[in-house]
């Protein structure tokens, strides 16, 4: 069942839910090591917030990311231990936003205690700079990124998320976005949809939040990926701890280009992508970006007995 032509996905903000990962805890070792090594890394019991909730505590900026970092972890570790040699090597690792802190995970860049300390302090940042300088972000869908960019330059907003060719997220103040939002439904947008995130994410709104992970990323030891792992900023893979410290910091305020990573992969040879992690956004999003390709979610032990079965 090996699949040279295997990339493996991790993620972001937004993917968490309650109850996510119990299946995994339940049934597998190597998943309960993963969520013990969450609680202990950060000093509290996250693993009873993500089975437990509330889920408003866990949709907090702060909680969520470190929760869906140890859910995608805890499903690849999972992967790994039941179908072993089988599973075979991903061909490249990818992550959206927070999910490419996972996908350093995942190379063996990182070890998962010190990235949760990492993304646990990037969410607080992020927290921080959100209340010092208010914004907002919303999904436009239907539009072409000329008409974005002519958006973007009348309100001031910027690029955060481009994700499909038709789905793109803005990010700014508020005042900018409600009105970058009204312009793009004028000009034949078919959904503007405001996001429920805390401030304006990868955008100049989060220089403060770049500037004091700066410190923290510098500070930590960086290995040489195992495999290429593809970067948010310019979809090309990031063969150095320089550029992985780079990338991490600038990642911030910068628009993750998804589309384009996934085109990178594509056109590097990637037919099947894996997404590990809860609600299977990525995995839509890849179908949208390239119908060629295969594409599924691993979010349980069922889940991954069915992908096991279809590549044999």
């Amino acid at each position: 069942m090996i699949d040279v032509n295997r990339a493996y996905v991790f993620p972001g903000q937004g993917s968490q839910s309650v109850g996510m990962g119990a299946q995994l805890f339940e049934s597998s070792q190597p998943a309960r090591e993963i969520f013990k090594e969450a609680d202990d890394s950060l000093g509290f019991p996250l693993s009873r917030l993500i089975f437990e909730g509330p889920a408003i505590e866990l949709q907090n900026t702060t909680n969520s990311q470190p929760a869906i970092m140890t859910m995608s972890i805890a499903a690849l570790r999972t992967w790994q231990e039941m179908y072993g040699s089988q599973a075979g090597e991903a061909k490249a690792v990818a992550g959206h936003s927070l999910g490419e802190y996972t996908s350093l995970v995942a190379a063996g860049v990182i070890e998962f205690a010190d990235a949760m300390r990492l993304v646990r302090l990037r969410g607080e940042l992020m927290n921080q700079a959100a209340i010092n300088r208010p914004g907002a972000m919303a999904a436009i869908l239907g539009l072409n990124e000329f008409a974005f960019g002519q958006i973007c330059d009348e309100t001031g907003v910027e690029l955060a998320n481009i994700n499909t060719d038709d789905q793109i997220v803005i990010s700014g103040a508020k005042i900018a976005v409600a009105r970058a939002m009204d312009l793009a439904s004028a000009r034949g947008a078919t959904k503007t949809i405001p996001l429920a995130v805390s401030g304006a994410f990868h955008s100049s709104l989060m220089m403060e939040a770049a500037g004091d992970l700066a410190d923290a990323v510098q500070s930590l030891h960086f290995k040489q990926p195992k495999v290429p792992v593809i970067g948010n900023c310019n979809s090309t893979p990031l063969t150095t701890a320089d550029e992985i410290r780079l990338e991490l910091i600038n990642g911030l305020c910068r628009c993750v280009q998804w589309r384009d990573s996934v085109r990178h992969l594509v056109n590097a040879g990637v037919t099947q992508f894996v997404e590990f992690g809860s609600g299977g956004v990525l995995t839509g999003l890849i179908k949208r970006i390239d119908r060629g390709v295969k594409a599924t979610t691993l979010s349980d032990t069922a889940s991954m007995r069915e992908l096991a079965e279809e590549v044999t």
